[in-house]
């Protein structure tokens, strides 16, 4: 049983990251193994990171895709994209050479970085939910959008945001 003080640190982390917050401190490895800071990453421009349900799937290798394909635009932009599942790096790994993705897939194996933005799940509870966080140099979410159906929306969604944050 939770003591009063667990459960409001459990609403706190569940609560979901939205526009106008700053995304969390975390570290995944990539799809090569390589450890990926957020740290590292702030300051040199817009952040795209779009959580998927699983590597292989129709509908998140339509999104994977879409990004694969919109992916120079959104580096003209200054933008660095991430794509975040529960999937393990040798799964990503064979997910980016089959589709020749462009950017880093980051293993969030037991979802504690879905956990910390408060991704929802979804289909009942049985799937991951499928969101796209942007955020500034800084950080701050500038679009938070939703779509568990609508693959295809969170590239156009995106490159929207992206092209609306300020260089610099």
């Amino acid at each position: 049983m939770f003591r009063p003080r667990e459960l409001c640190l459990i609403r706190r982390v569940s609560r979901s990251i939205d526009v106008g917050d700053k995304i969390p401190a975390f570290e995944l490895p990539d799809h090569t193994g390589r450890r990926v800071r957020v740290v590292d990453l702030l300051g040199r421009g817009p952040l795209v990171f779009f959580f998927y349900p699983r590597d292989e799937t129709p509908g998140c290798t339509k999104e994977a895709c879409g990004f694969r394909d919109a992916h120079a635009e959104l580096m003209a932009a200054g933008a660095q994209v991430f794509g975040i599942s529960s999937d393990t790096i040798d799964s990503h790994r064979q997910f980016v050479e089959k589709f020749q993705l462009p950017y880093p897939l980051l293993a969030d194996v037991g979802g504690q970085v879905r956990h910390l933005f408060g991704v929802p799940r979804s289909l009942l509870g049985f799937a991951d939910g499928r969101v796209t966080y942007v955020t500034d140099a800084a950080g701050i979410v500038v679009r938070r959008y939703v779509g568990m159906f609508q693959a295809t929306r969170h590239v156009e969604q995106a490159l929207e945001a992206v092209r609306a944050v300020p260089r610099t």
